[in-house]
């Protein structure tokens, strides 16, 4: 039986996940195998101690059965209170609510008839058997019996009917508006999807018809990968050195080209590559920075997206000229299959919103599609199937991502198409019908802890076990840190005194500890407004916002007076690095001066001794280094750079090279530049990842690093044959 990325095998007792196989005692396998005989029904406590325990085993049932769901739940990474598998029904049982579907190698042994509502309508008895029967036997009543038999009959069979279509009307409003019926393409796990970020996009993919392109994670790397539909192997593309972490844009009519950008950093324009889907040929073009890009219907032109404009550019001469503007940033252009329309996405980097648009060839102006009262919902990333007829997107809230489907034109109320567990995203059509292909994506968060002993990096176990941006206070008594949820808590370093210091409401990016230990400096958002700088006691209390600016500020860094805080513009959509620079707030008097000559800066961390201030350039290829006793800057190192952090004696600078050969954490010593490496992402043994970010020091400056263990695989699904 298959749900979600799982496959369980009720015959050897096997669970596996993407193809990984989960430990799971026997016990709640059992219970497993017995909600997933019937998927979507309560199942009482009294069936499942009778069907795992059995009538004759005196146990202790209640704590046993509870105990089993238990770590059923812990090997699915279900929750009790938000279940995406098991639901729990008070003092009746349980219920599996996610879709089930019988494994393509079982569902070839298994071929359930098609099932119908049979209806039995008595016949009326022979004239001698009524006769027998009717006390008076006149003509007259012979007749009036036969049409009196008839017409119950026909009422009986009337109320059956009746009966049927009730409960069909019943279900079906039960039941979501519209379930297709989705078929899974890979199991590897190893497709591409990055967690959602400010953009809330993740890469695209392609199909001719018979295969399907698209980016996968290999060895630690991001792959272009060729994988068939028919099921055969796949077949990784080998691509020129400079285009790094590929995404797929879009295909050419004829299907021998791909549209191609690197995916380094997705919220800053990058090359466009032509690449011919063999992978013999690739050419740059022109000398265009995009943030995302289509084929022209002519074929002969690409469409791509800067800032808030639309370019045409030229394959053959070079040439770019404005196609429309825009009202924001805009991403996942989409042609319809005639050619006439374009539908996009515009992300607006301050409210944290995305929205569809549409303008047509002809009068170039563009409208919002599709609007939602519920500002927290996001729309984005709508295609088109092939014949016309339906127009898919994602939709999105609180983290959760399931497509939709209006019919084009937009006519028709949208209905939704998917119903989790997991996050389906990045529709895209095939070459012809109503067929579209779109990604499931799962995520599990990991703090690894590097040992430089044995030169490789280790799970961390216990409270921090999915943490990141963790930061220990200066006395190394007191560690804080961000949980997947985005919220804010600290601890003693031993686990013990844990709190939560922000409520759900706010989401948290990272943090910072007073001189002092007493207080905590932290970037965070509310729904729908831009990032901001908070202040919260260290022992708890209400976060109190420093400041409160129209735009996204960040990274606060107390000095080491703790009388000040250095701070800056999100590293993500920096926009034009001339407008952005760090600033200094004075805590007592809520002074805000610019540092001199930070133009095109973000990123500040100040020295524990207060001497310097790092910064990072808006491409993230070089790191400055700011004397606040000179007041002069200077180049510390060139080379990729993010998320800087000071050793404890300032003598060092620590820096993540993302985009370095297997992503470095690199050492420079202030004192003279010098670049060591201390640990690198090669071999990194927590299988697919979808991104590892740098996520602190211990206090024995020893690196942490936060990944985003994902599974992701390609689905796909027909209108036509639902």
């Amino acid at each position: 039986m298959a749900f979600g990325l799982f496959e369980a095998d009720l015959k050897t007792g096997e669970l596996r996940r993407a193809g990984i196989r989960v430990r799971l005692q026997a016990l709640p396998f059992r219970v497993l195998t017995v909600l997933l005989e019937r998927p979507g029904e309560v199942v009482t406590r009294e069936e499942l101690q009778k069907r795992v325990w059995g009538p004759d085993v005196i146990v202790d049932f209640e704590h046993s059965l509870s105990n089993a769901v238990k770590k059923l739940r812990e090997a699915l990474g279900d929750s009790a209170d938000n279940p995406r598998f098991i639901e729990t029904l008070s003092r009746r049982g349980f219920r599996f609510i996610a879709p089930v579907s019988v494994a393509d190698r079982i569902a070839e042994q298994v071929k359930p008839e098609p099932s119908a509502v049979v209806i039995s309508v008595p016949e009326p008895q022979p004239e001698q058997e009524v006769l027998r029967t009717i006390p008076v036997p006149t003509a007259l009543s012979r007749r009036f019996e036969i049409r009196m038999a008839w017409l119950v009959a026909l009422a009986f069979a009337a109320g059956v009917l009746l009966t049927v279509y009730t409960l069909q009307i019943w279900h079906a409003q039960r039941q979501p508006a519209l379930s297709p019926r989705i078929s899974q393409i890979t199991r590897e796990g190893t497709i591409y999807t990055p967690r959602d970020n400010l953009i809330g996009l993740i890469p695209g993919f392609a199909s001719d018809g018979s295969q399907i392109f698209s980016p996968v994670q290999e060895s630690g790397e991001i792959a272009l990968k060729e994988i068939p539909l028919s099921g055969g192997a796949s077949h990784t593309l080998s691509l020129l050195s400079q285009i790094r972490s590929p995404q797929v844009e879009d295909m050419s009519a004829d299907g021998t080209k791909l549209l191609v950008r690197s995916n380094i950093a997705s919220s800053t324009p990058q090359p466009l590559w032509v690449v011919s889907t063999d992978g013999a040929s690739a050419f740059r073009v022109s000398d265009v920075l995009a943030l995302d890009a289509v084929w022209m219907p002519d074929g002969k032109s690409i469409l791509y997206s800067s800032e808030n404009e639309f370019f045409v550019v030229s394959v053959e001469d070079g040439r770019s000229t404005v196609f429309a503007k825009v009202g924001g940033r805009a991403f996942w252009p989409r042609w319809s299959p005639d050619g006439k329309q374009l539908r996009f996405t515009i992300v607006d980097a301050v409210n944290h919103t995305s929205s569809l648009w549409e303008l047509s060839q002809s009068d170039r102006k563009a409208h919002p599609i599709l609007k939602v009262g519920d500002a927290s919902i996001r729309q984005c990333c709508g295609v088109w199937t092939a014949d016309g007829r339906s127009f898919v997107y994602e939709r999105s809230k609180d983290g959760v991502s399931d497509l939709w489907k209006t019919n084009s034109p937009l006519s028709e109320k949208p209905m939704r198409i998917t119903h989790g567990p997991l996050n389906y995203r990045a529709p895209v059509p095939g070459r012809k019908g109503s067929r579209i292909f779109f990604v499931g994506q799962d995520f599990r968060s990991l703090l690894e802890r590097y040992d430089p002993d044995r030169k490789e990096y280790i799970s961390q176990p216990g409270f921090l076990a999915s943490a990141d941006h963790i930061k220990f206070s200066p006395d190394g008594a007191w560690v804080s840190w961000v949980d997947p949820d985005q919220c804010l808590w600290r601890a003693r370093v031993d686990g013990t005194d844990k709190m939560l210091l922000t409520p759900p409401s706010m989401h948290v990016y990272m943090s910072n500890w007073s001189p002092a230990g007493t207080q905590i400096a932290f970037m965070a958002r509310e729904r729908q407004k831009p990032w901001q700088i908070y202040m919260v006691n260290a022992d708890g209390g209400p976060p109190v916002q420093l400041l409160s600016e129209p735009r996204n500020i960040g990274d606060p860094f107390f000095s080491a007076d703790g009388k000040s805080i250095v701070f800056g513009s999100v590293g993500e959509f920096i926009g034009d690095p001339k407008t952005r620079a760090l600033s200094i707030l004075n805590l007592a008097t809520s002074r805000v001066t610019q540092l001199p000559r930070s133009l095109g800066l973000f990123s500040p961390a100040w020295s524990p001794d207060g001497r310097f201030i790092a910064a990072i350039t808006t491409d993230q290829s070089e790191v400055m280094l700011y004397d606040t006793r000179t007041s002069t800057w200077r180049r510390l190192a060139q080379t990729s750079a993010a998320w800087p952090m000071w050793s404890n004696d300032s003598g060092s600078l620590f820096v993540h090279a993302y985009q370095a050969d297997d992503a470095p954490i690199l050492r420079i010593a202030v004192a003279t530049g010098k670049v060591d490496t201390v640990a690198n992402l090669k071999d990194f043994r927590v299988g697919p990842i979808a991104r590892a970010t740098f996520a602190g020091l211990t206090p024995g400056n020893i690196p942490l690093m936060h990944v985003e263990a994902t599974s992701g695989n390609l689905y796909s699904l027909d209108f036509d044959q639902n």
